[in-house]
């Protein structure tokens, strides 16, 4: 979508501080010895002490509120039983509604004592996303984002993961445009004013590939490889970016 007043902006603020609390507690709680199931209620928790709901559960289906995916898994898993071990690479991905708008963010959390490789990895996601913000502006287009992503993940030893993309966002999950972490010479789409996208690096240590789990949902990386994931909504602009789900 993009703002067309201030109720918009207003009310996709709002869903984006939902979001940004529902990842803090869950980054508080996880530890050794937590279930993803533990920090899914957790989630959920603050989901309806603030009024909001699972929005790829509401949108999709989804067996839980949030999506929980460790070391090998990409993006997209389900909650559940597995318990969290030392060393663990995980990524909390939380999208939420709110009085009819949406907000998505993710992160990814090395559990210590974590692997050298897990602390680069999530590390290059940041930074990627960082690149990013530096083009994320009026009159860019949506390939130069992917370009920044890509360049920065290469520079730093790793891989794209293809075609597990950014998206438009706002009244729901996804929307125009999509958003590729790596350049695409057809997407010429200029960024405009108030439009409002998810901008997401998701890299692999080692392949560019990945496959369908058995599950239905959850995305792994073909080779068994790490993974890693970060991820904000945010509103374009003519200068920075308003990160809705940011700090």
């Amino acid at each position: 979508m993009s703002i067309e007043n201030q109720k918009d902006l207003e009310g996709l603020k709002k869903a984006g501080r939902i979001v940004r609390m529902i990842l803090r507690a869950m980054e508080k709680a996880l530890r050794p010895g937590i279930t993803t199931g533990d920090l899914d209620e957790i989630a959920g928790k603050v989901m309806r002490e603030q009024g909001a709901r699972s929005a790829p559960r509401i949108v999709y289906g989804f067996p839980g509120e949030v999506l929980i995916s460790v070391n090998d898994e990409v993006v997209h898993g389900i909650p559940g039983a597995r318990v969290i071990q030392p060393g663990d690479l995980v990524k909390l991905d939380v999208t939420i509604e709110k009085d009819g708008y949406m907000a998505d963010a993710a992160t990814t959390v090395a559990v210590p004592p974590s692997q050298d490789v897990a602390t680069r990895l999530a590390a290059c996601a940041r930074a990627a996303f960082a690149k990013a913000m530096e083009v994320a502006r009026v009159g860019n287009r949506v390939n130069d984002i992917g370009r920044a992503v890509e360049d920065e993940v290469h520079r730093r030893g790793f891989r794209v993961l293809r075609d597990l993309n950014g998206h438009g966002i706002g009244r729901t999950i996804h929307e125009e445009p999509s958003v590729p972490n790596y350049y695409d010479p057809r997407l010429t789409r200029r960024l405009t004013e108030g439009l409002v996208i998810t901008v997401e690096p998701i890299i692999g240590e080692s392949t560019s590939k990945w496959v369908d789990g058995d599950d239905g949902w959850t995305v792994r990386t073909a080779d068994g490889g790490l993974a890693a994931h970060y991820e904000h909504t945010l509103v374009i602009t003519r200068g920075k970016p308003i990160l809705l789900t940011a700090a």
